[in-house]
């Protein structure tokens, strides 16, 4: 019988999941809902938003991974809590005889559950703390008959074909997407790339057909899938613009659009207001400050972890809630790997050690990488690759104004160090290579890799600028150079005037970077006992 007792509590605990804390001092209920309000500026008359919250992840058993919100829905919503969907018209409907543009959807308060996993805000919660009026628990979107999808012309939504993780603590999530896709006539069994290309075909007109045309085939090209869809053969086949036309007209209708809303998150999200920015600098701060840190602490023989927890302990001692993503402590040829999270290097040696890290605060998150000499001292083919790649990251920066088209930053960095790496007798001129293989920049915000627009940069826009060379050994140029790697990333903020290097204060000259690892970290007298 307790087996049967303890099974029964697990289950009306575990499908609930857990709340995350409101932060006191970031963004605002008033600043969600003036997103909310702006997102509605850019729907089509007649239209309906349908966001809904990301699932929990599993770890093991009773134990998740740390909930993030969709930040999207967070940036709305203001929202930490899963099984959650807000649902935005753009003009108001009338619901339990009001009008209202907008309706929240939420887990209920359950004193079990919130014994295991923490307080959750509940209707009267998100009523009173994220200013919401109509709130309704998430049963209610599946039995709501108010939100009546037939009448409204367009549906916008995400991508909800993505599989969910199985479990009691998505059921809620999963009832109310199967609901809105039947209520909503949601497009099913087709890829991402398919309904992209009917969207292209629904939008042509006869004029630019042919192009449209050109463009479907580069797609069929590079997504296999689409290849066999009889509406893309028959489209690709059509010779006149007339037939293309009558193929037009073949293009399954649906009302829901998958694309629209990224768009418009999109321009929402690019240029970040007065309060974003400043917990986005906070963020940057920390990260830089954790960097200045490691420089004066690190020495031969630590840990890749031990440095890393470093970086990581700075950004709790300030109370950032998390890392922006994995952290990358590199030593010597490791750095050679871009995305390198295992961190399991025993023993740095005097080699350079690349560091790319950043700390979350209040949702939003930094990006700072820092290319230091584990000895105190860069060597002579280390001062090369470094100043070639400081000489790059300068032009890129400077480049950082309204205007100027987001694709030249990444141009002219490549252009410098090609050109280096040919003077230097690692390339022959023109050859291509592979020693700086990723883009130069990518917009920073709610998520490290965030959205916006890559056209002409804008006004309080954040991007960070990244060159960096990467020589693994065994390349095809003189051994003294293998095993250097080398990246500078920070970020830069947008102005009228000259681009702001937010993430200034962590040293990123040579001269600079010696200094600072000349200074003594409050760390060093930290010892502790031996273990086996």
């Amino acid at each position: 019988m307790k087996k049967l007792t303890f099974l029964f509590l697990f289950l009306s605990v575990s499908w609930c999941s857990f709340s995350q804390s409101y932060f006191q001092d970031g963004l605002s209920a008033e600043w969600h809902r003036s997103r909310r309000d702006a997102l509605k500026e850019l729907m089509p008359v007649n239209s309906a938003a349908v966001i809904f919250n990301n699932p929990v992840k599993n770890r093991s058993n009773d134990v998740d991974f740390i909930y993030h919100p969709n930040t999207d829905f967070y940036y709305l919503t203001g929202l930490r809590e899963p099984n959650s969907a807000l649902v935005i018209f753009s003009e108001p409907r009338e619901i339990n005889g009001k009008k209202v543009d907008e309706v929240i959807f939420v887990q209920p308060r359950d004193p079990r559950a919130e014994m295991w996993n923490g307080k959750r805000l509940g209707v009267e919660g998100v009523r009173e703390k994220l200013g919401f009026q109509e709130v309704f628990l998430f049963e209610e979107f599946v039995k709501s008959p108010y939100i009546n999808f037939a009448s409204i012309d367009k549906v916008l939504s995400f991508n909800l074909n993505e599989d969910i993780e199985g479990g009691s603590s998505n059921a809620p999530l999963k009832r109310m997407i199967n609901s809105f896709k039947k209520a909503a006539s949601y497009p099913e069994e087709a890829s991402e790339a398919k309904l992209q290309l009917y969207e292209l075909i629904r939008a042509t007109d006869i004029e630019n057909s042919a192009n449209v045309a050109q463009v479907i085939g580069r797609y069929r090209q590079r997504f296999p899938e689409v290849a066999d869809d009889q509406v893309i053969k028959d489209f690709l086949a059509a010779d006149t613009p007339e037939k293309r036309m009558a193929v037009k007209q073949k293009v399954p209708n649906s009302k829901t659009d998958i694309f629209a809303l990224a768009q418009m998150m999109d321009v929402l999200r690019e240029v970040k207001t007065e309060e974003e920015l400043v917990l986005l600098k906070k963020a940057v701060k920390i990260s830089a400050i954790g960097q200045i840190e490691v420089m004066k602490a690190t020495k031969v023989g630590m840990s890749e972890r031990e440095i890393q927890g470093i970086h990581e302990f700075i950004y709790k001692r300030y109370g950032a809630e998390n890392v922006g993503y994995p952290s990358i402590v590199g030593g010597g040829n490791n750095g050679c790997i871009l995305h390198y999270i295992d961190n399991d290097m025993k023993h740095v040696n005097e080699r350079l050690l690349l560091m790319d890290l950043g700390a979350e605060w209040r949702g939003y998150t930094a990006d700072v990488t820092r290319t230091i000499p584990v000895s105190g001292k860069f060597n002579e083919e280390e001062k090369a690759i470094y100043e070639l790649v400081l000489k790059a990251q300068d032009a890129g920066i400077a480049l950082c104004k309204p205007g100027v088209e987001f694709g030249q930053i990444g141009q002219v960095t490549r252009q410098i160090i090609d050109e280096g790496l040919a003077a230097l007798g690692i390339i022959k001129p023109g050859q291509r290579h592979n020693y700086f293989p990723h883009g130069t920049s990518h917009h920073l915000g709610l998520d490290v890799h965030d959205r916006g627009g890559y056209g002409a940069l804008k006004d309080c826009k954040v991007l960070t600028v990244e060159p960096g060379i990467y020589i693994p050994e065994g390349s095809d140029c003189d051994p003294k150079w293998w095993g250097i790697a080398v990246r500078i990333e920070d970020d830069i903020l947008v102005t009228s005037g000259d681009p702001i290097n937010l993430s200034s204060d962590a040293p990123r000259t040579i001269a600079a970077i010696e200094e600072m690892m000349r200074i003594p970290s409050v760390l060093e007298n930290w010892v502790l006992p031996e273990i086996e």
